[in-house]
């Protein structure tokens, strides 16, 4: 297989189903080897990874829940014995929780900033020695329009786990900014994944008809922007955010 990614070892984290599926599928069709990441859904997991190795690809899945220090190390590890090197880290895996300033709980706090920034960090860490010495390394982490100005109400604690993930993504790219790393986040909108499909109907079609392109968005949309930023063609791009969500009108203003 050939393609922008060429020779290239991207580790995607909860990359078994929605999000992750897609653009683990998108990045071996581009010639990288995946290393799919999951948490509990083995069988989904190995059956992205039976279908990328149908198409003539590389993957292998790697069980480890990205809350657990220990169990990334051991992952990224597993991932070097298998390929020698990762080149691309898709920061993807994330967790909701619901709820609003008045009824947070210490235990919904603690689950999305475990999963959804501590992983991101714990993630980053365990790449970037060997992205080091290399003088090379791509860094994509997906935050939410949740985190820049999410008019969805009831996920505070999901929204204020996602806008750290901004700030988390500025200041790495600022950490890692003399060692030819490049570190941006994504920001999707509302995107036909099992958790917006199991929103009632109503709302689903309240915030389609918030945006100006007039359609929910795929996996493959934020797949393909994954991709442009895992590619030497986004080369000069780095401590960015880049919104994907059809054209929210009520967050134009937000926009990274």
């Amino acid at each position: 297989m050939s393609g922008r990614l060429n020779g290239k070892v991207a580790l995607v984290t909860g990359a078994s189903r929605g999000i992750g599926r897609a653009t683990a599928q998108l990045l071996a069709r581009e010639g990288a080897a995946v290393i799919v990441n999951f948490a509990e859904r083995r069988e989904a997991a190995d059956a992205v990874v039976e279908d990328i190795r149908r198409a003539g690809g590389q993957a292998v899945a790697i069980q480890a829940n990205v809350a657990d220090r220990n169990e990334v190390f051991a992952m990224v590890e597993q991932g070097f014995r298998q390929f020698s090197r990762i080149d691309v880290l898709v920061n993807n895996a994330g967790i909701l929780r619901s709820g609003t300033v008045q009824n947070l709980t210490e235990t919904s706090i603690d689950e999305v900033i475990a999963v959804n920034v501590k992983g991101m960090i714990y993630c980053i860490q365990a790449v970037i020695p060997k992205m080091i010495e290399r003088r090379y390394g791509k860094i994509i982490n997906l935050s939410s329009t949740a985190g820049i100005g999410s008019s969805a109400p009831n996920t505070t604690p999901y929204a204020l786990s996602k806008a750290a993930i901004i700030g988390l993504t500025k200041r790495v790219a600022l950490d890692l900014r003399s060692h030819g790393i490049n570190v941006n986040a994504i920001c999707p909108g509302f995107i036909r994944t099992d958790l917006i499909s199991a929103l009632p109907a109503q709302m689903i079609e309240a915030t389609v008809s918030r945006t100006l392109l007039g359609r929910l968005g795929e996996p493959d949309d934020i797949a393909a922007a994954v991709l442009f930023l895992a590619s030497d063609d986004a080369s000069f791009i780095t401590a960015q955010v880049l919104t994907v969500d059809g054209g929210r009108t009520d967050l134009l203003s937000h926009s990274g």
